[in-house]
């Protein structure tokens, strides 16, 4: 009796785009090998504690992969098993079926670096995912490594999951907010993320018409310091932005600070997390997404109102890039039409945005994958801009459209469409 022989490995090499290379293959079954992990880091070599996080976080939520991690932490070898989500046999009462993952205090990174892969498996997961992050690392903000907010998350990301039918009981609560601490790192926020649809395979998406944009909302946010700062970052940005869409809605929420236990002594404890932001998403008559998200810097001295400035004037830059999706959300969209059907699935982006590395990589860490190669032409004019001529002869503000067909691989656990 033969035995099933085992996939090849597929090698990667450094630490870039360690969660996109995992996403992937734990989606396609495919083992990845990831050596050459910061090898020249004289002090801290190898995996960082954030991605030994969701390492730990993968385990969590599939069942039969098998991880393995070189001495140094310089090599990985990751070799997926079954999305099952979350176990209903965990918890007690309320919390029965809740993953609790702990996020430590050496943590740079946001919140949204775990949410954002996670929430790609969620839907072809075999149960719902609940996943509660709690911990001294969890920041809610955006922070100065690139991570988005939460509010990020929410308002920009899951909306987006309505374009393959993908948009019941899903559900991002923020329990407590928190901001970067002095150094950076940690936060000790609390987030809670149930995604509850589970489809056998995404439906086939044709995104092309940007629209136009009708509606601005957005959260102003401060933890620990006073209220008036949200106040002022509000006036700052509608003042912008009120010009180009007078239905500007901006929410406040001003929260206590985060307690954790001090180092030294764990029956102190101290406040953590402290700051005030500014998180924006506009959205179009077709229903596309462009957000900007700004935190106070973790050694403060920025005062609100720069914050405010900052945010509008990122949100008309991301505007202003063209297309349907917005850089941030781009390599879901992509992930997402990739596992969909055997169909072809076609997306109007901008030109800066199909330029940016962490797109061209996706394209290239895809093709390695097995997935079939992206088509890429101009766009065509939309029939309601045909009398507008500021516009690129090329197409929509010289946008162009990506193709792609799916693989179908989809939900092997979930087996009714």
């Amino acid at each position: 009796m033969s035995t099933p022989q085992t996939p090849p490995l597929i090698r990667f090499t450094t630490h870039k785009n360690f969660t996109q290379r995992l996403v992937l293959a734990t989606l396609t079954g495919k083992p990845v090998h990831i050596s050459q992990i910061r090898p020249k880091s004289p002090s801290n070599p190898g995996l960082a504690p954030h991605e030994v996080s969701f390492l730990r976080l993968l385990e969590a939520v599939t069942n039969g992969s098998q991880i393995e991690i070189s001495y140094t932490g310089t090599i990985v070898v990751y070799k997926p098993g079954l999305i099952t989500g979350s176990a209903a046999g965990l918890g007690v009462g309320s919390n029965k079926g809740v993953i609790r993952h702990e996020i430590p205090a050496t943590c740079t990174r946001g919140v949204s670096y775990f949410l954002i892969p996670l929430c790609m498996l969620a839907p072809f997961s075999k149960a719902p995912i609940n996943v509660l992050f709690t911990g001294p690392g969890v920041i809610t903000s955006s922070t100065p490594t690139g991570d988005m907010s939460v509010d990020a998350v929410r308002m920009a990301i899951l909306p987006l999951y309505k374009q393959f039918g993908i948009f019941n009981n899903i559900e991002l609560r923020i329990l407590q907010r928190s901001n970067p601490n002095r150094n950076g790192k940690g936060g000790g926020g609390e987030v809670q993320l149930i995604f509850g649809h589970q489809v056998r395979l995404p439906k086939t998406l044709h995104l092309l018409n940007p629209g136009r944009i009708k509606v601005i909302r957005g959260v102003a946010y401060s933890t620990g310091v006073s209220a008036s700062n949200n106040a002022r970052m509000i006036q700052t940005a509608r003042g912008i932005l009120n010009p180009l869409v007078p239905d500007t809605f901006i929410a406040s929420e001003s929260s206590s600070a985060p307690l954790v236990p001090k180092k030294n002594n764990p029956a102190a404890k101290e406040k953590v997390g402290l700051g005030f932001g500014l998180f924006l998403v506009a959205e179009s008559s077709t229903g596309c997404l462009f957000s900007a998200d700004v935190a106070s810097p973790p050694t403060g001295g920025e005062p609100p109102e720069d914050i405010g400035k900052r945010c509008a004037y990122q949100l008309l830059e991301n505007i202003a890039k063209g297309g349907c999706v917005e850089p941030a959300a781009a390599p879901t969209m992509i992930t997402l039409m990739a596992m969909g059907s055997e169909d072809v699935g076609r997306l109007q982006v901008g030109r800066e945005v199909l330029a940016d590395p962490n797109m061209v990589q996706l394209a290239r860490d895809m093709a390695k994958f097995g997935t079939a190669g992206w088509g890429v032409r101009d766009a065509t004019k939309p029939a309601d801009d045909e009398e507008d001529d500021e516009e690129d002869s090329n197409g929509s503000h010289g946008d162009v459209v990506i193709s792609i067909v799916g693989t179908a691989v989809g939900n092997v656990g979930r087996k009714v469409v």
